[in-house]
Protein backbone atom coordinates (compact mmCIF):
# COMPACT_ATOMS: atom_id res chain seq x y z
CA UNK A 1 0.00 0.00 0.00
CA UNK A 2 1.25 3.48 -0.89
CA UNK A 3 1.66 5.99 1.40
CA UNK A 4 -1.31 8.27 1.74
CA UNK A 5 -1.34 11.30 4.16
CA UNK A 6 -4.22 12.41 6.06
CA UNK A 7 -6.68 15.43 4.70
CA UNK A 8 -9.65 17.01 5.36
CA UNK A 9 -11.80 18.59 8.19
CA UNK A 10 -11.58 15.30 9.94
CA UNK A 11 -8.18 15.19 10.07
CA UNK A 12 -7.39 19.02 10.78
CA UNK A 13 -9.94 17.96 13.30
CA UNK A 14 -8.27 15.08 14.78
CA UNK A 15 -4.89 16.78 15.31
CA UNK A 16 -6.67 20.15 17.03
CA UNK A 17 -8.20 17.62 19.62
CA UNK A 18 -5.11 16.05 20.07
CA UNK A 19 -3.59 19.09 21.45
CA UNK A 20 -6.06 19.95 23.47
CA UNK A 21 -6.57 16.68 25.40
CA UNK A 22 -3.17 16.92 27.21
CA UNK A 23 -2.26 19.61 30.14
CA UNK A 24 1.64 18.39 30.31
CA UNK A 25 3.71 21.07 28.37
CA UNK A 26 6.07 18.35 27.48
CA UNK A 27 3.10 16.02 25.93
CA UNK A 28 1.34 19.07 24.43
CA UNK A 29 4.54 19.89 22.30
CA UNK A 30 5.25 16.67 21.18
CA UNK A 31 1.28 16.39 20.14
CA UNK A 32 1.71 19.68 17.96
CA UNK A 33 4.80 18.02 16.19
CA UNK A 34 3.56 14.95 15.42
CA UNK A 35 -0.02 16.30 14.44
CA UNK A 36 1.85 18.92 12.02
CA UNK A 37 4.36 16.08 10.27
CA UNK A 38 1.02 13.44 9.50
CA UNK A 39 -0.84 16.26 8.55
CA UNK A 40 1.41 17.84 6.32
CA UNK A 41 3.26 14.51 5.20
CA UNK A 42 6.52 15.83 5.98
CA UNK A 43 9.33 13.31 6.61
CA UNK A 44 10.51 15.62 10.03
CA UNK A 45 9.03 18.23 12.15
CA UNK A 46 10.47 20.31 15.19
CA UNK A 47 9.31 22.70 17.82
CA UNK A 48 11.61 24.82 20.04
CA UNK A 49 10.81 26.93 22.82
CA UNK A 50 12.96 29.53 23.08
CA UNK A 51 14.63 30.35 26.26
CA UNK A 52 16.07 34.13 27.13
CA UNK A 53 19.96 33.08 26.99
CA UNK A 54 19.97 32.84 22.75
CA UNK A 55 18.80 28.82 22.81
CA UNK A 56 15.96 26.80 23.26
CA UNK A 57 14.21 25.97 26.55
CA UNK A 58 12.82 23.09 25.10
CA UNK A 59 12.85 21.27 21.41
CA UNK A 60 11.24 18.29 20.46
CA UNK A 61 10.85 16.64 17.22
CA UNK A 62 9.04 13.98 15.29
CA UNK A 63 11.04 11.57 12.65
CA UNK A 64 14.49 11.52 13.85
CA UNK A 65 15.08 8.24 15.80
CA UNK A 66 16.38 8.51 19.68
CA UNK A 67 19.74 7.42 18.55
CA UNK A 68 20.06 9.87 15.76
CA UNK A 69 18.23 12.51 18.14
CA UNK A 70 21.44 11.72 20.82
CA UNK A 71 24.00 11.49 18.18
CA UNK A 72 23.20 15.13 16.43
CA UNK A 73 24.06 16.86 20.38
CA UNK A 74 23.73 19.66 22.25
CA UNK A 75 20.41 21.93 21.40
CA UNK A 76 20.33 24.48 18.79
CA UNK A 77 20.88 28.31 19.06
CA UNK A 78 18.85 30.44 17.65
CA UNK A 79 20.65 31.80 14.77
CA UNK A 80 19.88 31.14 10.99
CA UNK A 81 16.34 30.29 9.79
CA UNK A 82 15.34 29.66 13.55
CA UNK A 83 16.51 33.17 14.51
CA UNK A 84 14.09 34.48 11.13
CA UNK A 85 11.37 32.69 12.53
CA UNK A 86 11.17 33.70 16.35
CA UNK A 87 12.91 37.79 15.68
CA UNK A 88 10.54 38.14 11.92
CA UNK A 89 7.77 36.58 12.90
CA UNK A 90 7.19 35.76 9.73
CA UNK A 91 6.43 31.68 7.90
CA UNK A 92 9.62 30.57 6.05
CA UNK A 93 8.66 28.67 2.62
CA UNK A 94 11.50 27.71 1.22
CA UNK A 95 12.60 25.27 -1.82
CA UNK A 96 16.15 24.35 -0.56
CA UNK A 97 16.67 25.27 3.06
CA UNK A 98 20.57 24.66 2.18
CA UNK A 99 20.33 27.47 -0.63
CA UNK A 100 19.41 30.40 1.92
CA UNK A 101 21.84 33.28 2.88
CA UNK A 102 20.84 32.75 6.46
CA UNK A 103 21.32 28.72 5.85
CA UNK A 104 24.92 28.31 8.67
CA UNK A 105 25.04 24.57 8.41
CA UNK A 106 24.04 21.79 11.22
CA UNK A 107 25.89 18.94 13.23
CA UNK A 108 27.23 15.59 10.91
CA UNK A 109 24.75 13.36 12.30
CA UNK A 110 21.59 15.53 11.63
CA UNK A 111 18.88 14.39 8.65
CA UNK A 112 19.86 16.13 5.42
CA UNK A 113 16.94 18.36 4.30
CA UNK A 114 15.74 20.01 1.73
CA UNK A 115 12.18 21.83 1.03
CA UNK A 116 11.34 24.01 4.20
CA UNK A 117 8.04 25.55 5.99
CA UNK A 118 8.47 27.18 9.22
CA UNK A 119 5.97 29.47 11.10
CA UNK A 120 6.36 31.04 14.53
CA UNK A 121 3.80 30.18 17.20
CA UNK A 122 2.45 33.41 18.88
CA UNK A 123 0.61 34.60 21.90
CA UNK A 124 -0.65 37.84 21.05
CA UNK A 125 2.93 39.95 20.54
CA UNK A 126 4.88 37.23 21.78
CA UNK A 127 6.59 34.44 20.39
CA UNK A 128 6.66 31.51 21.98
CA UNK A 129 7.70 28.85 19.70
CA UNK A 130 9.23 27.86 16.04
CA UNK A 131 7.19 25.32 14.42
CA UNK A 132 8.98 23.91 11.39
CA UNK A 133 8.61 20.62 8.71
CA UNK A 134 11.35 19.61 6.23
CA UNK A 135 11.02 17.44 3.47
CA UNK A 136 7.64 17.34 2.11
CA UNK A 137 6.98 13.67 0.79
CA UNK A 138 5.82 14.04 -2.85
CA UNK A 139 7.18 14.44 -5.90
CA UNK A 140 9.33 18.32 -7.13
CA UNK A 141 11.54 19.89 -9.48
CA UNK A 142 15.32 20.07 -8.39
CA UNK A 143 15.20 22.92 -5.91
CA UNK A 144 11.52 23.48 -5.53
CA UNK A 145 9.85 23.52 -3.04
CA UNK A 146 6.82 20.60 -1.71
CA UNK A 147 5.01 22.53 0.20
CA UNK A 148 1.95 24.88 -1.04
CA UNK A 149 0.78 27.95 -0.08
CA UNK A 150 -2.09 25.66 1.25
CA UNK A 151 0.32 23.94 3.07
CA UNK A 152 1.57 27.02 5.04
CA UNK A 153 -2.15 28.20 5.54
CA UNK A 154 -2.96 24.82 7.19
CA UNK A 155 0.25 25.18 9.46
CA UNK A 156 -0.66 28.32 10.11
CA UNK A 157 -4.19 27.52 11.57
CA UNK A 158 -2.48 24.91 13.17
CA UNK A 159 0.23 27.02 15.07
CA UNK A 160 -2.81 28.88 16.22
CA UNK A 161 -4.41 26.24 17.84
CA UNK A 162 -0.96 25.37 19.39
CA UNK A 163 -0.16 28.79 20.97
CA UNK A 164 -3.51 27.92 22.81
CA UNK A 165 -2.87 24.83 23.95
CA UNK A 166 0.66 25.24 24.84
CA UNK A 167 -0.44 28.45 26.91
CA UNK A 168 -3.26 26.45 28.38
CA UNK A 169 -0.55 24.20 29.58
CA UNK A 170 1.90 26.17 30.95
CA UNK A 171 -0.90 28.11 33.22
CA UNK A 172 -2.24 24.52 34.61
CA UNK A 173 1.30 23.74 35.55
CA UNK A 174 1.78 27.28 37.14
CA UNK A 175 -1.61 26.41 38.99
CA UNK A 176 -0.41 23.23 40.29
CA UNK A 177 2.50 23.95 41.44
CA UNK A 178 0.54 27.04 43.09
CA UNK A 179 -1.46 24.83 44.91
CA UNK A 180 0.75 22.17 45.95
CA UNK A 181 2.82 25.24 47.57
CA UNK A 182 0.31 26.51 49.21
CA UNK A 183 -0.53 23.70 50.33
CA UNK A 184 2.34 22.40 51.80
CA UNK A 185 2.58 26.12 54.13
CA UNK A 186 -0.64 25.36 55.24
CA UNK A 187 0.57 21.83 56.49
CA UNK A 188 3.90 23.87 57.74
CA UNK A 189 1.86 25.97 59.84
CA UNK A 190 -0.46 23.75 61.33
CA UNK A 191 2.83 21.26 61.75
CA UNK A 192 4.68 24.23 63.94
CA UNK A 193 1.57 25.22 66.16
CA UNK A 194 0.58 21.60 67.10
CA UNK A 195 4.03 20.13 67.55
CA UNK A 196 5.07 23.94 69.58
CA UNK A 197 2.17 22.94 71.79
CA UNK A 198 3.44 19.66 72.57
CA UNK A 199 6.92 20.52 73.07
CA UNK A 200 5.65 23.50 75.64
CA UNK A 201 3.51 21.16 77.02
CA UNK A 202 6.79 18.60 77.42
CA UNK A 203 9.19 21.13 78.85
CA UNK A 204 6.76 22.34 81.75
CA UNK A 205 5.88 19.06 82.88
CA UNK A 206 9.31 17.78 82.45
CA UNK A 207 10.23 20.71 84.60
CA UNK A 208 8.07 20.28 87.00
CA UNK A 209 8.68 16.71 87.64
CA UNK A 210 12.27 17.59 87.89
CA UNK A 211 10.98 20.19 91.13
CA UNK A 212 9.28 16.84 92.78
CA UNK A 213 11.97 14.59 92.61
CA UNK A 214 13.56 15.32 96.16
CA UNK A 215 10.22 16.23 97.88
CA UNK A 216 8.03 14.51 96.46
CA UNK A 217 8.70 10.92 94.15
CA UNK A 218 5.64 9.88 94.18
CA UNK A 219 3.81 12.71 92.34
CA UNK A 220 7.19 13.51 89.92
CA UNK A 221 7.01 9.85 88.61
CA UNK A 222 2.94 10.99 87.59
CA UNK A 223 4.51 13.98 86.10
CA UNK A 224 6.96 11.76 84.06
CA UNK A 225 4.60 9.67 82.85
CA UNK A 226 2.64 12.52 81.51
CA UNK A 227 5.61 13.06 79.75
CA UNK A 228 6.24 10.37 78.20
CA UNK A 229 2.27 10.47 77.13
CA UNK A 230 2.88 14.03 75.38
CA UNK A 231 6.13 12.63 73.73
CA UNK A 232 3.90 9.73 72.17
CA UNK A 233 1.21 12.20 71.58
CA UNK A 234 3.63 14.34 69.68
CA UNK A 235 5.06 11.55 67.64
CA UNK A 236 1.58 10.89 66.35
CA UNK A 237 1.01 13.85 65.33
CA UNK A 238 4.29 13.85 63.17
CA UNK A 239 3.33 11.26 61.45
CA UNK A 240 -0.09 12.25 60.56
CA UNK A 241 1.80 15.11 59.27
CA UNK A 242 4.12 13.31 56.65
CA UNK A 243 1.30 11.30 55.56
CA UNK A 244 -0.64 14.30 54.80
CA UNK A 245 2.92 15.54 52.84
CA UNK A 246 2.84 13.20 50.87
CA UNK A 247 2.64 14.85 47.68
CA UNK A 248 -0.33 15.71 45.96
CA UNK A 249 0.40 15.55 42.57
CA UNK A 250 1.82 11.64 43.44
CA UNK A 251 -1.40 10.68 44.26
CA UNK A 252 -2.88 12.39 41.30
CA UNK A 253 -0.58 11.55 38.43
CA UNK A 254 1.84 9.13 39.53
CA UNK A 255 5.57 9.06 40.23
CA UNK A 256 6.42 8.50 36.00
CA UNK A 257 4.30 12.32 35.39
CA UNK A 258 4.91 13.78 38.85
CA UNK A 259 9.10 13.25 38.15
CA UNK A 260 8.49 14.61 34.33
CA UNK A 261 6.70 17.83 35.16
CA UNK A 262 9.56 18.49 37.98
CA UNK A 263 12.65 18.02 35.88
CA UNK A 264 10.56 20.44 33.24
CA UNK A 265 10.11 22.88 35.96
CA UNK A 266 14.00 22.44 36.79
CA UNK A 267 14.75 22.69 33.14
CA UNK A 268 12.84 25.95 32.55
CA UNK A 269 14.25 27.47 35.72
CA UNK A 270 17.80 26.24 35.75
CA UNK A 271 20.70 27.17 33.47
CA UNK A 272 21.90 23.81 33.30
CA UNK A 273 19.73 20.98 31.22
CA UNK A 274 17.87 18.98 33.07
CA UNK A 275 16.17 15.51 31.23
CA UNK A 276 14.00 13.15 31.51
CA UNK A 277 13.34 9.34 30.41
CA UNK A 278 11.68 6.28 32.04
CA UNK A 279 11.45 2.82 30.49
CA UNK A 280 8.86 0.08 31.52
CA UNK A 281 8.17 1.13 34.97
CA UNK A 282 4.60 0.17 36.59
CA UNK A 283 2.96 1.59 39.48
CA UNK A 284 4.69 0.98 42.98
CA UNK A 285 3.27 0.88 46.65
CA UNK A 286 2.89 4.31 47.60
CA UNK A 287 5.77 4.07 50.74
CA UNK A 288 8.07 3.58 47.78
CA UNK A 289 6.69 6.09 45.16
CA UNK A 290 7.23 8.72 47.60
CA UNK A 291 10.86 7.73 49.09
CA UNK A 292 11.96 7.74 45.40
CA UNK A 293 10.25 11.23 44.61
CA UNK A 294 11.92 12.75 47.35
CA UNK A 295 15.19 11.45 46.84
CA UNK A 296 15.25 12.56 43.46
CA UNK A 297 14.06 16.36 44.90
CA UNK A 298 17.14 16.00 47.17
CA UNK A 299 19.58 14.97 44.59
CA UNK A 300 18.27 17.49 42.20
CA UNK A 301 18.80 20.22 44.55
CA UNK A 302 22.65 19.19 45.16
CA UNK A 303 22.92 19.08 41.38
CA UNK A 304 22.15 22.08 40.28
CA UNK A 305 22.79 24.28 43.46
CA UNK A 306 25.83 23.19 44.33
CA UNK A 307 28.11 20.77 41.50
CA UNK A 308 28.23 23.81 39.18
CA UNK A 309 26.73 21.45 36.32
CA UNK A 310 25.84 21.76 32.71
CA UNK A 311 23.78 18.69 32.41
CA UNK A 312 21.71 16.31 34.85
CA UNK A 313 19.66 13.86 33.62
CA UNK A 314 17.28 11.71 35.94
CA UNK A 315 15.86 8.17 34.56
CA UNK A 316 14.02 5.61 36.04
CA UNK A 317 13.65 2.19 34.82
CA UNK A 318 12.69 -1.37 35.36
CA UNK A 319 15.69 -3.82 35.65
CA UNK A 320 15.01 -7.32 36.43
CA UNK A 321 13.10 -7.40 39.39
CA UNK A 322 13.91 -3.99 40.40
CA UNK A 323 12.86 -0.11 39.63
CA UNK A 324 15.72 1.76 39.77
CA UNK A 325 16.53 6.12 40.39
CA UNK A 326 19.46 7.46 38.58
CA UNK A 327 20.13 11.06 38.71
CA UNK A 328 23.43 12.11 37.00
CA UNK A 329 25.18 15.50 36.69
CA UNK A 330 28.54 16.39 34.89
CA UNK A 331 29.13 18.78 37.70
CA UNK A 332 32.42 19.19 39.92
CA UNK A 333 31.81 16.22 41.91
CA UNK A 334 33.15 15.76 45.11
CA UNK A 335 35.20 13.15 47.47
CA UNK A 336 32.53 10.81 48.91
CA UNK A 337 34.90 9.03 51.89
CA UNK A 338 36.06 12.76 52.81
CA UNK A 339 32.91 14.09 53.24
CA UNK A 340 31.58 11.36 55.38
CA UNK A 341 35.30 12.25 57.21
CA UNK A 342 34.01 15.74 57.49
CA UNK A 343 30.87 15.21 58.65
CA UNK A 344 29.29 17.13 55.60
CA UNK A 345 26.13 14.79 54.57
CA UNK A 346 24.84 16.69 51.36
CA UNK A 347 21.61 14.99 52.56
CA UNK A 348 23.10 11.70 51.90
CA UNK A 349 22.00 10.44 55.26
CA UNK A 350 18.56 11.15 54.69
CA UNK A 351 18.95 9.26 51.13
CA UNK A 352 19.82 6.34 52.80
CA UNK A 353 17.10 6.50 55.65
CA UNK A 354 14.38 6.66 52.96
CA UNK A 355 15.94 3.88 50.30
CA UNK A 356 16.34 1.54 53.30
CA UNK A 357 13.09 2.59 55.31
CA UNK A 358 11.12 1.21 51.81
CA UNK A 359 13.32 -1.49 51.47
CA UNK A 360 15.76 -0.28 48.96
CA UNK A 361 20.05 1.09 48.44
CA UNK A 362 21.12 4.08 47.64
CA UNK A 363 24.59 4.33 45.42
CA UNK A 364 26.57 7.55 45.58
CA UNK A 365 29.29 7.40 43.05
CA UNK A 366 31.07 10.86 43.06
CA UNK A 367 34.84 12.21 42.35
CA UNK A 368 36.16 15.65 41.95
CA UNK A 369 36.11 17.06 38.74
CA UNK A 370 34.12 13.92 37.46
CA UNK A 371 30.35 14.54 38.49
CA UNK A 372 27.80 12.45 40.63
CA UNK A 373 25.26 9.81 40.24
CA UNK A 374 23.56 8.88 42.74
CA UNK A 375 21.43 5.82 42.35
CA UNK A 376 18.28 4.18 44.39
CA UNK A 377 17.07 0.69 43.72
CA UNK A 378 13.41 -0.86 45.06
CA UNK A 379 12.00 -3.84 44.47
CA UNK A 380 9.13 -4.15 42.30
CA UNK A 381 7.84 -2.18 39.78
Amino acid sequence: MSHRPPSGLAAVSAALLAMSRHLEVRDVLKTIVASARELLDAEYAALGVPDDHGGFAQFVVDGVSDEQWKAIGPLPRQHGILAAMLREATPQRLGDVRQDPRFEGWPDAHPDMSDFLGLPIQDGEETIGALFLANKRCPKPAGGCGFTEADEELLGILAQHAAIALTNARLYERSRELTIAEERSRLAHELHDAVSQKLFSLRLTAQAATALVDRDPARAKGELQQVAALAAEAVDELRAAVVELRPAALDEDGLIATLRTQVQVLDRAHTARVTFRSTGVRALPSAQEEALLRVSQEALHNALRHSGAGNVSVSLERRGPATVLRITDDGGGFDVHAVRREGRHLGLVSMRHRAGSVGGRLTVVSEPGRGTTIQMEVPGG
